[in-house]
């Protein structure tokens, strides 16, 4: 089986900064379309420049909490490459949670953008996947849904981030059963001890967190975000044919260890 991407279209989420950027770069790199899709319209200009027809990377700019965005992301993408093969939902927004305080919780808030958003798109994307498969024997289409080893740990603060991560690895799971027979996969990535955005903004606040993510991740290092987008294009890719439901662990170790109270990067 082929680990190539080339010629597929995707669309990845989150693409204007950090993994989200990262993996959409990647993903044009070896050869695929790709819609680069996030709220940061300044951001996703000045890494891409503007739209043009013939293109092989486009920018779609928008608020993905809203059903009409969605629609029109995935209208944007139909109308510069006829089709799209490929979805990663990169979008994520990292909170900290007051536990007992409801309106300061962050849950509804982090659920909308991290798991509704997900959960909305992938469902529009998967119907059209679905209808390009039709009368042919090929797969219909692949999602990844880029999660966090927070969904198995805890640590203050982080009830929202939490509770989120755990609800989008149970979603990669469910809609991985559910689509199956009709040829989508759906596939996740949980990573750790990885310099996200979220992770480099912490780090210029607590620049002492560095030291205790290393400490606490056995390969000793903070990876870079380039670092996940081969996992994600093997998971993308036919070479993952077989693989459904799976959430992948990318951290270097750290989910091994008991490290409680550590940023959730």
């Amino acid at each position: 089986m082929s680990y190539s991407i080339s010629g597929k279209t995707a669309i990845v989420t989150g693409a204007a900064n950090g993994i989200g950027l990262a993996i959409a770069r990647h993903f044009a790199d070896r050869g695929a379309n790709v819609m680069f899709a996030d709220m940061d319209e300044e951001r996703l200009l000045h890494e891409l420049g503007p739209n043009e027809d013939g293109q092989a990377t486009r920018y779609f700019a928008g608020d993905l909490r809203e059903k009409l965005t969605l629609a029109n992301l995935l209208s944007a993408t139909i109308d510069a490459f006829d089709r799209v093969d490929i979805l990663v939902n990169a979008c994520r927004q990292v909170m900290v949670s007051e536990t007992l305080v409801p309106e300061e919780d962050g849950v509804e808030d982090l659920f909308r953008r991290n798991v509704l958003t997900a959960l909305r798109l992938s469902q529009m994307v998967a119907k059209r996947m679905i209808k390009q498969a039709e009368g042919t024997r090929a797969p219909a289409g692949t999602i990844v849904n880029i999660s966090s080893i927070m969904a198995n740990r805890v640590g203050p603060g982080m009830l929202a981030y939490s509770m989120g991560a755990a609800a989008i690895d149970q979603m990669t799971r469910a809609m991985a059963a559910d689509l199956a027979p009709s040829g989508v996969r759906v596939n996740g990535v949980a990573f750790g001890s990885v310099m996200s955005a979220s992770l480099m903004a912490s780090l210029k606040e607590n620049p002492e967190w560095r030291d205790q993510i290393e400490e606490c991740t056995p390969m000793g290092r903070i990876a870079s975000a380039n670092e996940l987008t081969e996992t994600v294009q093997f998971l993308a890719s036919e070479a993952s044919g077989f693989v459904t439901g799976h959430i992948m662990v990318v951290d270097g170790g750290r989910s091994l260890l008991d490290a409680a109270g550590l940023p959730a990067h």
